[in-house]
């Protein structure tokens, strides 16, 4: 083996064993939430509906407002890294008003995934509420790893615009299996 062969396969592993770890953790965030979803006796009850008219309206917009907050979060970071086509050099605000589109969008969630957890539990009698109830854990899951990424010098340079795009991804699932069937099923209540 020469000199250059020996010194390459060390540079490629830890890039490889660091992302399967952070990858790990977020599917361990995830599935320990499935559990406890699962396993823990909902309890039916309303906890705080925000002043909106019943608790399901007051989940609808939260998880619109967070969903239209991580598309502007995504349009934001492909702005930053010059893949916005037509949008030109992204200026210095872009940067901090991604993370603050990120941190709000992550604030709404909380509200309705506590209410999801506490009050439904995990659910699967239609394949909308089955699907819904999986994705509600996956984002807490891809959203520990992209923070994990984010902060990890150890990862290839495509992780975290991959890690960033599935988050977003999961959270328009989210949108997709309850806000959009909530407008399109019950209508705008709340407004």
């Amino acid at each position: 083996m020469t000199a250059n062969a020996t010194n390459l396969a060390p540079a490629a592993t830890p890039h490889r064993s660091t992302l399967g770890a952070l990858v790990a953790v977020g599917a361990l965030v995830s599935i320990s939430l499935g559990v406890y979803a699962r396993l823990h006796t909902p309890t039916g009850q309303t906890i705080f509906a925000f002043g909106f008219p019943a608790v399901l309206p007051m989940k609808a917009w939260l998880t619109t407002g967070a969903a239209a907050l991580g598309i502007g979060q995504l349009l934001s970071a492909a702005w930053m890294w010059g893949r916005l086509p037509g949008a030109g050099e992204a200026p210095a605000w872009t940067g901090p008003a991604h993370r603050w589109l990120g941190t709000a969008a992550f604030v709404l969630t909380i509200p309705v995934a506590y209410h999801c957890l506490w009050a439904l539990g995990f659910q699967q009698t239609t394949t909308r509420v089955l699907v819904h109830s999986l994705l509600g854990c996956a984002f807490y899951g891809a959203f520990v790893t992209k923070m994990l990424v984010l902060r990890s010098e150890r990862v290839p340079g495509w992780a975290l615009p991959a890690v960033g795009g599935l988050l977003v991804a999961v959270l328009t699932g989210i949108w997709f299996s309850s806000s959009l069937w909530f407008f399109t099923t019950i209508g705008f209540p709340g407004v």
